[in-house]
């Protein structure tokens, strides 16, 4: 493959890679090279791509950065080779030719520098022309004693004929160990009709409980589920487990001796026969093995990033309840409940603590304090973090509510990666004399109000989106989470005047430097009021302007258009629009009967095609809408607080806080995640269960076994 990222068999490569038209690639690749980013492309130049989305643009990406790795690679494997003295044309092809890094790193085996074994100790003792001469299976002219002796050098560490052969066949095995069809071969052997095996190591079994279905365990390789197998790469980490892969090994050493011994009549095939079952047991399966786990936990890492980011996706779409008053409580028994109140921009109110659990249960003062903070800010929202004592400090909030008659909604919120924040640089920077604990209950308000404007303040990974987040290949888990952010938070858009500075580093085109420096802006000049002031902000030029500018918005501005997903490019567009329509483009934003009247077709020039003027009409009918869905908060079951609440058969709601390949995981309001299993998760069969819910999903599920000790619960979605 060419080194050149942009050439034209590159393009026809990824394009056959990818079943997509050349041009498409062509369009996307060139784009990309000229510094756009993945939403401004996907948004705003469909006419050049035709119309791809984020995944084919993301795609298109991660093949460009297969070639230049592949490239780099080639390059260095190409020069260490020839200062070898060992390169041939033959070879030069072969490795310019690779098409991916695994064959490029089979070529090179032989050729890479390696640790010393034995046969390093033979060809310094002069033992290759043996090896050499007994590799080609040719008749002898001599006796075999005859063929050896001329070997034997005691003064190199050769004292007799028999060290001599032995010598020379560590050489053979190991140039048959390295032979690139060698070991291709047996690890499609071991991926077709291998098992994984995994074991307790002896002196473990306590330590190995959480572990106990791979206490002994064998399966398919070509059957082993992701989630099981990073459970048992987990055990082999943590010590506690041995993982390999098993062959029944008659057939393919059968086969390797018909390979490589091809001369029955050769002075030296029993030996040869010998050197062939050491090369299987000592190199080639432990080689095979080690490939075979190596695909197979990266298989495994990419399923299960795939998770991780489809919940990611889920957790942070999830819809906001809106700007409005919102108490946050961050619940605790021995130091109390930590609450504090923000307005419907998120700006910190008020904080107190209250005693409504043991060991204090001071109920009466609780609600006193409660109410003061309620009627004094106008609350209509409470937050409650999902933690330490959440179900008795829900109870409390709601005789309170209904004591007192107020028209005002709790939710249960998930604390996950809340404390991670609260104690952090960001969190000491934006709230300096408060508390850890009362930047806890800041955060559980503010992601009731909008769940996406505060998770980014925080590592995906401390969100809670999977499981195993941290025995997966961690740059390719942070590279999938930080998309599914980018994504998100263009998706939606941003508000210029309130977002915080991690928010603003998502939006296209900015950056961490890029939004501190928006934000000082605006702390010292006061808020934006037009998306054109961003060009006087310290470092953002031109193309940071138009990357960014179109997913950035200002509410009650001087430009309406601000206030919408229109890129300011395309304003021009939108008053010959409304000078068509004889009105303002004031009067047309926000007016969906006048943009209906509009024909994309008039409007077609050089500059903007129909997917972008149809875009426009769109937006111009509802500007700036939120893509998220409508709030709607879980409602668990007064009467249910622990696990030793729940009997079988009982029907309650919850929410979907975690889905895997193997079910789904539900918050029923008990402190412990219920799992509803795949085949549990409808009447009919489900292979995918992200086909049928999704994080933050609110379900009706009913109980079908309570194992407290263990602290497991199983539910289901069958009711018939």
């Amino acid at each position: 493959m060419p080194s050149d990222p942009a050439s034209p068999e590159t393009v026809q490569e990824i394009a056959a890679e990818l079943s997509l038209p050349p041009a498409q690639v062509r369009a996307a690749v060139e784009l990309l090279d000229s510094g756009n980013t993945i939403p401004f492309i996907a948004r705003y130049r469909k006419e050049a791509t035709q119309g791809l989305d984020e995944i084919a643009l993301r795609a298109i990406e991660d093949a460009l950065d297969r070639v230049k790795t592949l490239s780099a690679r080639k390059s260095t494997v190409l020069k260490s080779i020839t200062e070898q003295g060992l390169m041939t044309d033959e070879l030069r092809c072969k490795i310019q030719g690779c098409g991916d890094l695994r064959a490029l790193e089979s070529l090179y085996l032989p050729y890479k520098p390696k640790r010393r074994t034995r046969a390093t100790a033979a060809r310094e003792q002069g033992l290759q022309p043996l090896a050499d001469l007994l590799i080609k299976q040719e008749p002898l002219s001599q006796s075999k004693q005859a063929t050896l002796r001329p070997y034997v050098d005691a003064t190199r560490g050769v004292p007799d004929t028999q060290t001599a052969l032995q010598g020379a066949l560590d050489i053979i095995a190991e140039q048959w160990a390295d032979d690139p069809e060698n070991r291709t071969w047996l690890t499609e052997q071991a991926k077709s009709f291998g098992l994984i095996t995994s074991k307790v190591k002896r002196g473990k079994k306590e330590e190995a409980e959480k572990f106990e279905l791979y206490h002994d365990h064998r399966e398919p390789v070509r059957r082993v589920p992701s989630h099981r197998l990073l459970a048992m790469m987990r055990g082999a980490a943590d010590g506690v487990l041995r993982v390999g892969v098993e062959l029944e090994g008659t057939r393919e050493i059968g086969e390797l001796r018909r390979r490589l011994v091809r001369n029955r009549q050769f002075e030296f095939h029993d030996e040869l026969i010998g050197t062939v079952d050491d090369c299987y047991q000592r190199l080639l399966l432990p080689a095979a093995e080690s490939a075979v786990l190596q695909t197979a936990k990266e298989q495994a890492d990419t399923e299960a990033i795939d998770v991780f980011g489809k919940n990611l996706r889920e957790l942070l779409m999830a819809a906001p309840a809106g700007p409005r008053v919102t108490l946050g409580i961050d619940p605790g028994f021995r130091t109390g409940c930590k609450v504090a109140v923000v307005d419907g921009t998120g700006k910190f109110l008020a904080t107190t603590t209250i005693f409504p659990t043991p060991p204090r249960s001071d109920t009466a003062a609780a609600g006193k304090s409660l109410l003061a903070l309620i009627e004094e800010h106008g609350v209509e929202l409470i937050a409650i973090g999902n933690g330490t004592a959440s179900r008795e400090t829900d109870a409390f909030a709601a005789d309170l509510i209904k004591e007192q008659g107020l028209e005002i909604t709790r939710v249960m919120v998930s604390e996950a990666g809340a404390s991670i924040y609260s104690a952090s640089e960001l969190a000491a920077r934006e709230f300096p004399d408060l508390d850890v604990t009362v930047r806890g209950a800041i955060s559980i308000a503010r992601r009731l109000q909008d769940p996406l404007a505060e998770l980014v303040k925080s590592d995906p990974k401390s969100i809670g989106v999977g499981q195993y987040q941290h025995d997966v290949n961690q740059p390719q888990l942070r590279k999938c989470l930080d998309r599914v952010v980018e994504s998100c938070v263009n998706h939606v858009g941003v508000d210029l005047n309130t977002a915080s500075v991690p928010l603003l580093s998502h939006v296209a085109g900015i950056g961490p430097k890029l939004a501190e420096n928006i934000v000082d802006y605006r702390n010292c000049n006061g808020r934006f009021t037009d998306r054109r002031q961003l060009t006087s902000v310290a470092k953002l030029g031109r193309k940071a302007f138009e990357q960014a500018a179109g997913f950035l918005r200002i509410r009650g501005g001087d430009q309406p258009l601000d206030n919408s997903a229109v890129h300011p490019e395309s304003y021009e567009l939108v008053n010959r629009m409304a000078s068509d329509l004889q009105t303002t483009a004031k009067a047309l934003v926000g007016n969906a009967t006048l943009s209906e009247k509009l024909r994309p077709e008039d409007y077609v020039d050089e500059r903007f095609g129909i997917p972008t003027i149809v875009d426009i009409i769109s937006e111009l009918g509802k500007p700036g809408r939120d893509p998220r869905s409508e709030f709607r908060a879980v409602k668990f079951n007064d009467s249910i607080n622990s696990m030793a609440d729940l009997k079988p058969n009982m029907v309650l709601e919850g929410v979907i806080t975690n889905v895997t390949h193997f079910g789904a995981f539900t918050d029923i309001g008990v402190h412990q995640d219920g799992l509803i299993h795949v085949s549990q998760l409808a009447n009919e069969y489900v292979s995918d269960p992200n086909a049928v819910v999704a994080v933050g999903d609110v379900v009706k599920v009913k109980v079908l076994e309570v194992d407290v000790a263990r602290k497991r619960i199983s539910l289901t979605r069958k009711f018939s």
